[in-house]
C-alpha cells in the first residue's frame, strides 16, 4: 500500500472511532417502506425518536427502534464515564440502502406467471453528540 493510501485510511479510521453506528442487514422489508420512517426520524433527538417509533403503527417502526437501541447502547459502551442524560444525542444519519431479492413467480391464468420480488434492505443508524460536535467546532475556529 502507498503512503498517501496509508494515510487516507489512517485519517479514515481515526474518523470512525467518533462515530457510534448500528447496523442492520438483509431486513425482509422494501427499502420504500423503511425509508418513510427513517426519513421521520434524521436528524432528530435520540429520545424524541425513540417516542416517535415506539408509538408507530408500522412494522419498520419496530425495526428501527430495536436499531436505535443498539446505537446507543455502543455509544454507551465508547462512553462508559459519561450519563446518557448529560449527552445531546441526536441521529446524525439514517441510510437505507437496497439488499437481495428473492424472485419468486405466481401463476396466472391462461398458462402465463407474474413476477414477484420480495425485496430486502440494509439499514445503517449513525448516531453522535451535539456538545463534542459544538466543541470541536469551537476548536477549530480558535485554531484558525
Amino acid at each position: 500500500m502507498g503512503s498517501r493510501k496509508r494515510l487516507a485510511a489512517e485519517k479514515r479510521k481515526e474518523a470512525n472511532k467518533n462515530l457510534y453506528v448500528a447496523r442492520l442487514k438483509d431486513n425482509p422489508t422494501s427499502p420504500r417502506k423503511m425509508r418513510i420512517m427513517a426519513d421521520v426520524i434524521r436528524g432528530k433527538d435520540v429520545d424524541y425518536a425513540l417516542n416517535v417509533l415506539k408509538y408507530s403503527r408500522r412494522e419498520a417502526a419496530g425495526k428501527l427502534l430495536k436499531l436505535l437501541k443498539s446505537a446507543v447502547a455502543n455509544w454507551q459502551v465508547k462512553n462508559e464515564g459519561v450519563r446518557i442524560e448529560d449527552a445531546q444525542l441526536y441521529v446524525k444519519s439514517v441510510v437505507v440502502d437496497g439488499g437481495t431479492m428473492l424472485k419468486r413467480l405466481r401463476t396466472a391464468p391462461r398458462g402465463m406467471g407474474h413476477r414477484i420480488r420480495k425485496r430486502s434492505n440494509h439499514v445503517t443508524i449513525i448516531i453522535d453528540d451535539k456538545n463534542i460536535v459544538n466543541n470541536n467546532i469551537e476548536e477549530n475556529q480558535n485554531n484558525e
